[in-house]
């Protein structure tokens, strides 16, 4: 079969195509036929070698697979060849292939509506957003959420979910076509951050009041200044760093307005409290089949040209999710 391999630490020149030996399953596991396989910046910071604890090179990329199932586990009883599924690959390898072997209680049966290009968005996009907004940032309806990099696959998941809890929605991004993009999902107030400070366009939406929940996905100054957005007992979820920059906290800015900052990370949220992960994703994939949400798809492009979605990825000019077809 026909994989991608991260033959050393680099740039996207280091996506190779190999050839290996179809896997086999073990008893307790799913292979997966790949139709689609997800793109995300996770991915980048494992090629990279700047993730913590991320896979030593030669390895095969991809935390996230849909497809048909085409062998089963002699003690897997829920699923069967021929189920349309996606599913989350543990630890973010093995994805960017023709097979890739999965668990059953991290795979879910795709509607026969949905395509399987879209639905590849549920195990990590929307799971985070979701994640982030309710079980981490306990968003309530009428809250005031901003989202950063709203027009990325997690902040245009966010955006729907949020808008479908009757949140009020702030978000960021980069250009105007992005926020153009991301007005039409439902943001209520968009802020192009390099025209404008977002702090100062919170302080002006809200007549100084500030947000209640911030999902911050970039780090470093932007988490720094999101705290002076936030309201009085405001909440920040922190869930990435892709701006490569760490952050110190200052408990005194915390204290004086009660402010909560939570950290999540979905592969030991994942390993540590699975159910809790996991739990939402049937009901995302109902609505998207119903057409209720969307999932926002940039481009599709064929596995074997893995390199050209990672520099798309890395040049911030996508909208919503990249997606590798097989």
């Amino acid at each position: 079969m026909k994989v991608i391999e991260v033959s050393k630490h680099g740039s996207p020149s280091v996506l190779q195509v190999r050839t290996r030996e179809q896997p086999t399953p073990s008893h307790d596991e799913l292979r997966i036929s790949v139709r689609a396989s997800g793109v995300n910046f996770a991915d980048v910071m494992h090629r990279r070698g700047t993730y913590p604890d991320g896979p030593a090179p030669p390895y095969v990329p991809g935390f996230e697979v849909a497809g048909v199932i085409d062998s089963v586990g002699n003690t897997v009883e829920q699923f069967e060849v021929g189920d349309r599924v996606v599913s989350y690959v543990v630890g973010g390898t093995d994805g960017y292939a023709e097979y890739a072997l999965v668990k059953p209680s991290h795979t879910f049966r795709v509607p026969d509506s949905l395509p399987l290009c879209e639905a590849v968005a549920v195990p990590i996009q929307f799971l985070t957003a979701h994640n982030c907004l309710f079980e981490w940032g306990n968003l309530s309806t009428n809250d005031r959420v901003l989202i950063h990099a709203a027009a990325g696959g997690v902040g245009t998941a966010a955006i729907q979910l949020a808008r479908e809890a009757g949140a009020v929605v702030f978000g960021t991004a980069s250009t105007d076509a992005k926020l153009d993009r991301v007005r039409a999902l439902g943001c209520d107030h968009c802020i192009n951050y390099e025209k404008t400070s977002f702090v100062d366009a919170i302080n002006h939406l809200t007549d100084g009041d500030g947000v209640d929940l911030i999902l911050d996905g970039v780090g470093g100054s932007v988490h720094h200044n999101s705290l002076k957005a936030l309201a009085s007992f405001g909440r920040l979820v922190a869930y990435g760093v892709a701006s490569g920059e760490g952050t110190q906290l200052n408990p005194s800015g915390l204290l004086t307005k009660n402010l909560q900052v939570y950290g999540y990370h979905y592969g030991s949220a994942l390993s540590e409290s699975p159910q809790r992960v996991l739990s939402p994703a049937e009901g995302i994939l109902r609505r998207l089949a119903t057409g209720s949400m969307d999932t926002i798809i940039f481009d599709t492009i064929p596995l074997e040209q893995a390199y050209t979605a990672h520099q798309i990825l890395e040049s911030r000019e996508s909208i919503g999710k990249l997606v590798l077809t097989v």
